[in-house]
């Protein structure tokens, strides 16, 4: 599975390491990425997603209807 949160689309970025010698050394910074379970009333059914920690705190302002509904009209989810 790639490094990519399913509900937002957010993934790896690329920058640099400094140094005090201002050395600069390619780095990743990597999404925070985390595998949650989420129950859909409307659909009576549980899904299992890789979501950034943003995109959990969307979840638990707006819902997560709302949220999949967003995220299906961007097209990030394709499930």
């Amino acid at each position: 599975m790639s490094r990519v949160c399913e509900l937002t689309g957010k993934k790896a970025m690329v920058g640099n390491n400094v140094s005090h010698a201002l050395n600069r050394t390619k780095r990743k910074f990597d999404a925070n990425l985390m595998v949650k379970r989420f129950y859909i009333p409307e659909e009576d059914k549980w899904i299992t997603l890789k979501i950034s920690a943003s995109a959990l705190k969307n979840i638990n302002r707006k819902g997560i209807s709302a949220v999949l509904k967003e995220a299906r009209a961007k097209g990030y989810l394709t499930k």
